[in-house]
């Protein structure tokens, strides 16, 4: 007897091939039967029809931060609602554990620097996660039986850093003794299910304290200790950011990026690859690794968006703005000063220059001041802004675009809501991603999502990548675009029978409307632990979404299910060789 029977579908499977029409039977958890239209005869214990739409493996997203938010949100809302179904977290250096048993301060600095540099709400960590582990194989016990996604977990340096060294992680360096004892944790906590390493040498990663996190005291001895430590253990991978990612790599990061996965034997990927046609020489720079690694025996992804993510702005509060060289010390400032240094034009001259500055990285395209859209205003002189762009504005006042923006944020005390509009957004710059992302170490991915949940919402990338691919742009066919939100990540991991629609593989499913598929604009809602706000957006055109052969979505509303799994190395990955 089959649990449930999907009738009529159009099945695009994930390998890439064109899609066909048929029915697909649900069986304790798994694709139990994929057969012609009207020729089931098993009994079934629900069915539905599903003539028109689309049945899809669910979508692998390869780079999130819900390593907290699964805790208050089993679902890891929205990126469920968008049909995805399997979450990679853990990334950039940071995780949740392992946390030194005698050191109770180290989970509140832990909250401090996810606060901090993944802008999570910090309230939101203290009221909304347990925080009662202390290994690694601990906390992904804590998650066990209470999710409704499939999640698997790097393990970040940072944590491993702190463990060991204490304090001295910010800033010191291990003795062979403190080394040893960190690579064994380390093989502790891939034994228990991590899979693998995160780290960041990225120089936008400061801690609560303001100071570089953990991981980038590291020196390249180090690294590589890790890494080897990786190619013990069975379905075990690195992922890795250092500065080079936001614009381009130096030659010394090419080789360290190199040498970490050859060492490992391992895939690694790094997010994430901006794509600009005025910026022609960056993507090829940024392949350059991946080009080596092959040459030297390893694999180096790179991941890249296929959407453009709206990224709110504040003068007020910590944002992307605060890491342009030499803003930081000015944005940091007590209100009342910071306005008066904003308002000094010497000082707006010298900002300008760093911001369109070589060393701003891609920084530099949030300098067009001009083009920003004013969001959320706060006072009567702002009366009638909201919605409109800074150079109009600008323009009537026959100010400068930067200096109109500064008096119009000062009128609210800073709080004025910035939006930038894209820079990249043209025909070239369309053009030359769909060319990169048929590059065979490009990943589509990235949408850090679970982490700087007021500023932007990227999990929706899967529904609006697909309803550009089926009704904007184009530029890539449904059974290629389905394929690259799902098997490709899948292979890349080494999930285990996940990524495709075939008969005795995990069930989990997504089925959309190809005419509809789509996500709708980005709000602001107070619904995380202590009304603390977060972006969200909801899902178009999704039917529903089967995790594991249970419903937990049904029209973007959970059903309450939580049959997700905690995705451990080995058990549920396999080894994904370089060699």
């Amino acid at each position: 007897m089959l649990d449930h029977l999907i009738k009529g579908a159009t099945v695009v499977d994930g390998t890439g091939a064109p899609s066909y029409t048929a029915d697909v039977g649900i069986r304790d958890g798994r694709i139990a039967v994929i057969a012609p239209p009207g020729t089931v005869t098993k009994e079934t214990g629900t069915s539905e029809d599903a003539t028109g739409l689309v049945l899809a493996p669910g979508f692998v997203d390869p780079h999130t931060h819900y390593d907290a938010q699964l805790f208050w949100d089993p679902y890891a809302t929205p990126s469920l609602n968008h049909g995805v179904t399997t979450v990679a977290g853990g990334n950039c250096g940071f995780t949740l554990a392992p946390l030194h048993p005698g050191r109770p301060a180290d989970a509140d600095y832990t909250r401090r620097m996810m606060s901090k540099v993944e802008g999570m709400s910090l309230v939101a960590l203290e009221e909304g996660a347990p925080w009662s582990w202390s290994s690694f194989g601990e906390y992904l016990d804590a998650l066990e039986g209470r999710i409704a996604v499939n999640a698997g977990f790097m393990v970040g340096h940072c944590a491993l850093r702190r463990y060991v060294m204490g304090e001295d992680a910010v800033g010191g360096q291990p003795t062979p003794a403190q080394m040893d004892e960190m690579l064994a944790l380390f093989h502790e906590a891939m034994e228990a299910g991590a899979w693998g390493l995160s780290t960041t040498q990225s120089a936008t990663h400061s801690d609560g304290d303001g100071k570089p996190v953990a991981s980038r005291h590291a020196g390249p001895a180090e690294l590589l200790a890790l890494s080897r430590a990786v190619a013990d253990h069975e379905g075990t991978q690195i992922e890795a950011i250092v500065a080079g990612c936001l614009d381009q790599f130096s030659d010394a990061e090419i080789e360290l990026l190199v040498a970490m996965s050859a060492e490992a034997g391992r895939p690694l990927n790094w997010n994430v690859l901006t794509i600009d046609a005025a910026v022609p020489e960056r993507v090829p720079r940024q392949l350059i690794p991946s080009e080596r690694a092959r040459d030297a025996g390893g694999r180096i992804v790179a991941l890249t968006m296929p959407i453009l993510t709206p990224m709110n702005m504040s003068l007020g509060t910590f944002c992307a703005l605060n890491l342009i060289p030499g803003w930081g010390e000015i944005l940091g400032l007590p209100v009342p000063e910071r306005i008066a240094k904003l308002r000094d034009p010497g000082v707006r001259a010298e900002m300008l220059r760093r911001a369109e500055s070589k060393e701003a990285g891609v920084f530099r395209r949030l300098a067009h001041f001009g083009r920003y859209v004013i969001g959320d205003t706060y006072s009567t002189a702002n009366e009638g802004l909201t919605g409109r762009v800074v150079q109009d504005i600008a323009a009537e006042r026959g100010q400068e675009a930067f200096a109109c923006l500064i008096e119009i944020c000062a009128n609210d005390q800073l709080r004025t809501v910035l939006w930038p509009m894209p820079t990249d957004n043209d025909p070239a710059s369309w053009a030359l991603r769909a060319e990169t992302w048929q590059h065979e170490d490009v990943l589509l991915g990235g949408s850090d999502a679970g982490a700087h949940l007021d500023r932007m919402c990227g999990a929706p990338y899967t529904t609006r990548f697909l309803g550009d691919c089926l009704r904007g742009r184009k530029l890539v066919g449904l059974e290629q675009a389905v394929k690259m939100l799902t098997d490709d990540p899948a292979q890349l991991f080494g999930l285990r029978d996940r990524g495709r629609i075939e008969e005795g593989w995990h069930a989990d499913l997504v089925l959309f409307d190809p005419e509809r598929i789509d996500a709708d604009k980005a709000t602001l809602v107070h619904d995380l632990p202590g009304d603390s706000p977060r972006l969200d957006s909801r899902a178009i055109g999704i039917n529903a979404v089967w995790v594991n052969g249970v419903e937990t979505i049904r029209e973007d509303v959970v059903t309450g299910a939580v049959p997700g799994t905690v995705l451990r190395s080995g058990r549920d990955t396999r080894t994904v060789s370089t060699k």
